[in-house]
């Protein structure tokens, strides 16, 4: 097998405001990247790419390396899309060197449900079967779940020229955590929590609910999150971080140690945290909250965070308003972003 040869690729960015915009990728890579940022200039390391970024009067000029071009391919969209992210409705334009191909993105696979069932009353397992389950061993554990109308031809996204992806209208598109890859067998597993509410759609709770043996849809994937690289870990989030952190704690080394603080519905929504490692676990249960008890888990966090050492890794994820909380509290304390992982999965209905 050959060995992968650097490649790299550059592109020219428009913002409405070139400081603001190159501000906010540092922002927000710091906590996925090693990050350098001074005098306009940027350069954002991960272990798979290196993105060196130049403030130049109106625009921001960009060149993505990686190893091998189908690192790149996954790279490009991946910036392309946080750019678009970040642009908003401000007016913003992207072109590069080399304009991506109309074909699908990357880390498409076209899968098939094989197997649902309930892991809690409030917790369903949906497996997927892929012909090529070797991209989802590594660290990464975050898939993009597609859904195509039932009945209907699937119609799958496709790049644009600005390294976007093409999202057909009646795709239902979800971010899901793989709790578990079955490599003999070629499966996948998600677990989707269901969180009915009245008067609130929840799409990706009923495809789980609903979904049916033998039905098509595909992932795109793997990326984002994995296990932290760290002696030390404080885990805490909602019900909605329970796959990840379950899947953290399984491949921990039993050199590590761990705690973590959940908030689930009930007792009934606890799940066994098992590895080589054992894992303390305080339970918040929802149900159990007086009226008007809405901060207990953030609460919580913010006590138990005065006693975690600073070389202990930090990990919450949960509601999006909670992630804001902790992001700032964390802040406040000057932590070393590089030794925490806080992330949104949720965002309540306003």
């Amino acid at each position: 097998m050959s060995e992968l040869q650097p490649t790299k690729l550059s592109g020219i960015a428009r913002p409405a405001d070139v400081g603001a915009m190159l501000a906010e990728i540092c922002e927000h890579f710091v906590e996925h990247s090693d990050v350098v940022h001074a005098d306009g200039v940027a350069t954002l390391k991960s272990q798979d790419w290196t993105i060196h970024i130049v403030a130049a009067e109106d625009v921001l000029q960009i060149e993505i390396s990686t190893l091998g071009e189908e690192a790149l391919a996954v790279t490009q969209t991946m910036f392309a899309e946080h750019l678009f992210y970040f642009a908003g409705d401000e007016p913003f334009s992207l072109e590069w060197s080399k304009p991506a191909a109309k074909v699908k993105p990357p880390g498409f696979h076209e899968a098939t449900v094989v197997g649902v069932k309930d892991v809690t009353p409030r917790m369903r397992r949906v497996t997927l079967s892929v012909a090529d389950v070797t991209p989802f061993l590594d660290r990464n554990m975050h898939v993009r779940l597609l859904v195509p109308p039932k009945d209907q031809t699937p119609v799958w996204p496709h790049l644009q020229e600005n390294g976007r992806i093409g999202w057909p209208d009646e795709l239902l598109v979800r971010i899901y955590t793989i709790r578990y890859v079955d490599a003999e067998a070629r499966q996948i597993s998600l677990d989707i929590l269901q969180h009915p509410a009245e008067g609130v759609a929840t799409p990706g709770a009923d495809f789980a609910r609903d979904s049916e043996i033998g039905q098509q849809v595909a992932i795109m994937g793997p990326g984002g999150g994995g296990l932290p690289a760290a002696q030390d870990i404080f885990f805490a989030g909602d019900e909605s971080a329970l796959p990840a952190i379950a899947r953290m704690v399984e491949e921990a080394p039993s050199s590590m140690t761990m705690r973590a603080i959940i908030e689930v519905e009930d007792a009934g929504e606890e799940q066994p945290l098992r590895g080589l490692s054992p894992v303390h676990v305080e339970w918040l249960h929802r149900s159990s909250y007086s009226v008007g008890d809405a901060y207990v888990l953030v609460d919580r966090v913010k006590t138990a965070l005065k006693d975690v050492e600073d070389e202990t890794f930090v990990w919450f994820a949960g509601e999006k308003a909670d992630v804001r909380t902790i992001k700032r509290h964390l802040a406040e304390k000057a932590r070393d972003r590089r030794r925490q992982y806080v992330a949104w999965y949720w965002e309540k209905e306003s």
